[in-house]
């Protein structure tokens, strides 16, 4: 079990008095099990986390090269009671000190979803408490809101906002919904820009480092290869190498597309046969399990590392080029970003570099926040719970539900 304590501020038992009244904050416990992590976390008035625990489910699925939705559904079983219990131990609260139960309703895998949800419904009808059903991709935004709080900031809308991990790649225009309030209390209206048509981004680079033989998931190890490759100076131009040239999509600008990108790399490494013996090598070490960055790099040749590098970069200037362009074109000024590939070295400097030369202001979670968590499901039931959008008796898991 994995403890995301980050800069968590203890207002547990807080009061507020303002114009002789008293206001008693919000905690809303919040659940997500949308996939491979058992998550929960207790947020006061969608803005402060008191608390926020992962359980990851990495080691499992490891050996399969990807999430087995069966092991997935069986962890969350044996993971979501004690991760509840955990995340009201670290706020320092009891069950009966909820005022609500957020839980994630879609999208995601069927199983896995009803595990959060059925032990959601559960518990807030054993509480007599509302319980709020919260889409994931909702969850991502606020998750941007959720450290921008943290850091006294507050972003301005409208927004483009990129939702860029292993399952998803999409593009919203974020504006506040209608009512008082900032985005905490009014929550956000959502339009569709464009997504991936095909792979997503992290999907890309999963699939990637299975040809490669440098483990999963592949997003983590790829970047920091390629960091350090970017770091050490080393500029790699052998003649028949691998170039990415910028992705053209018929139609729809802002869609996506990372098929081609693997797929090319997939008939490179097929065109050279002396990748073999570096590939065997490197699974070895991944069965001995040597799988750290500074494990593999020694058994990656200078082409092998300029692939890395050239792969991780046209994917970054993909999804940098056309964020930007959809937030020029629409009038915005400010861009979120949130996702697990959210946590990508370079793809967090070539969005700071750009966006600067452009006037537009980047906001980013914490790499905690990133991933999958129940702090940015709590945060986005909130706004939900004021309106009244609370679950009826027939609640189910939704796992193509759309946030717009």
């Amino acid at each position: 079990m994995v403890r995301h304590a980050g800069d968590f501020r203890d207002c547990a038992n807080i009061n507020i008095s303002f114009g002789g009244k008293q206001i008693v904050p919000t905690r809303i416990l919040g659940i997500e099990s949308s996939c491979d992590e058992t998550a929960a976390a207790v947020v006061v008035d969608g803005r402060v986390i008191l608390s926020s625990v992962v359980s990851s489910q990495l080691d499992i699925h490891r050996k399969y090269g990807g999430v087995v939705p069966e092991l997935a559904s069986r962890e969350h079983l044996r993971q979501i009671v004690p991760v509840v219990r955990e995340a009201l131990l670290q706020a320092g609260l009891d069950f009966k000190d909820i005022d609500a139960v957020g839980v994630t309703q879609g999208p995601g895998l069927v199983g896995s979803l009803l595990v959060g949800v059925t032990y959601g419904k559960v518990l807030a009808t054993e509480l007599g408490k509302p319980l709020v059903p919260v889409n994931h991709l909702e969850g991502h935004v606020h998750a941007v809101f959720l450290e921008a709080h943290l850091d006294g900031k507050v972003p301005e809308l409208p927004a483009i906002c990129l939702i860029v991990s292993g399952g998803h790649t999409l593009l919203y225009h974020v504006q506040p919904a209608a009512g008082n309030g900032d985005g905490a209390k009014r929550g956000f209206d959502f339009r569709r820009l464009g997504g991936t048509r095909d792979d997503a981004a992290g999907e890309a680079y999963d699939k990637v480092a299975r040809l490669l033989a440098l483990g999963y998931p592949g997003g983590p190890i790829i970047d920091q290869i390629a960091s350090k490759v970017a770091a050490s100076g080393a500029n790699f131009h052998e003649k028949d190498g691998l170039n990415f040239a910028p992705v053209k999509i018929k139609g729809n600008p802002y869609d996506f597309s990372f098929s081609g990108v693997k797929t090319a790399v997939l008939y490179y490494v097929r065109a050279h046969p002396e990748f073999t013996e570096e590939i065997e090598a490197r699974k070895k070490a991944l069965q001995e399990g040597r799988r750290k960055a500074a494990d593999l790099m020694p058994l990656c040749s200078p082409r092998t590392l300029s692939l890395i590098s050239k792969f991780q970069s046209a994917v970054v200037r993909d999804l940098v080029t056309r964020t930007l362009a959809a937030a020029a074109e629409t009038g915005s000024r400010t861009v979120l970003v949130s996702g697990g590939v959210a946590a990508n070295s370079e793809l967090r400097e070539r969005f700071a570099s750009k966006a600067a030369k452009m006037n537009f202001a980047v906001f980013f979670p914490s790499r905690a926040l990133s991933t999958d968590n129940a702090a940015m499901i709590a945060a986005a039931a909130y706004p939900h719970l004021l309106a009244g959008d609370v679950a009826t008796p027939d609640l189910n898991a939704e796992p193509n539900l759309r946030l717009a």
